[in-house]
């Protein structure tokens, strides 16, 4: 949001970065990742370049400058830095100021929706090294980046999920059972959509692999686009690599069932177990 602002002042004088990054003893290199809040803010940089950018306003400038306060304020889920790679760190500081995020998942129930037991077959899993305590960390984290998403005045998630991933019994049948009905449970909220790309449609526009559309609340902010490897993630924010995969997404929500179908789904494969 402070990077957004201060782009949309340097724009709005006409200004180009190399001018601002002089203007602070910086590159053009710096202004860049500043606009893009990819860069710590320091408050005499920012102090300076809204001089630059004509902002004499006091009521303007304070708020401002809390911003820089507030961006450069450690989130919730720096405490667990000790289990929570840097690459993921990012995604949960982007997740926790979207106002809507659409995902796509081919292998497991999207970390958002996930029970906790289910969580810890999934952590166990991929790190089957990992003491019991950094498991329950990791469950403990990912419970509470829930939190947001489970009130029914909290942000927008939809999710379309493969159906393999729904017939894949993950941590036995005890846990598979009770993650189907917290999908039953979730999709009840107003604010939680869920769907199901059935099997019957055969290949499909999201055939590369998971990802996840993240939309912010301020206008100026672009959408970013989060995909997953198997160590480390790609961001892309910018409008030719978001759109692809906007498109794929659109074609998702077409194809797979409605949210009412979504159930008939999730109780016919309880009714197997």
């Amino acid at each position: 949001m402070l990077g957004a602002s201060l782009r949309r002042l340097r724009e709005q004088r006409g200004l180009t970065r190399d001018v601002a990054g002089f203007h602070i003893r910086a590159s053009e290199s710096k202004i860049s990742r500043m606009e893009l809040g990819r860069v710590g803010f320091k408050t005499r940089d920012v102090e300076d370049l809204l001089t630059l950018y004509g902002v004499v306003d006091d009521a303007e400038r304070r708020a401002l400058l809390e911003m820089v306060r507030e961006a450069n304020t450690p989130g919730w889920w720096h405490k667990y830095s000790a289990v929570l790679p840097q690459w993921f760190s990012t995604y949960v500081g982007l997740e926790e100021a979207a106002s809507l995020i659409r995902t796509y998942e081919v292998q497991f129930v999207p970390g958002l929706l996930q029970t906790a037991n289910y969580a810890r077959a999934v952590y166990q899993l991929g790190n089957p090294d990992a003491t019991s305590q950094d498991i329950d960390q990791r469950v403990h984290l990912r419970m509470q980046r829930q939190e947001r998403f489970t009130r029914k005045d909290g942000p927008r998630l939809w999710a379309v999920i493969d159906e393999a991933t729904l017939r894949r019994t993950i941590g036995g049948r005890a846990v598979m059972s009770e993650q189907l009905q917290h999908l039953l449970h979730v999709a009840t909220f107003p604010n939680i959509t869920i769907q199901v790309m059935p099997f019957r449609y055969g290949m499909h526009a999201a055939e590369g692999g998971a990802f996840s559309i993240m939309r912010f609340p301020e206008s100026d902010l672009s959408d970013v686009v989060y995909v997953e490897q198997l160590w480390g993630a790609l961001y892309l924010d910018k409008r030719e690599d978001i759109d692809p995969y906007l498109t794929a997404m659109e074609q998702l929500c077409v194809e797979s069932t409605t949210p009412g179908g979504t159930v008939e789904l999730i109780d016919g494969l309880l009714r197997k177990m």
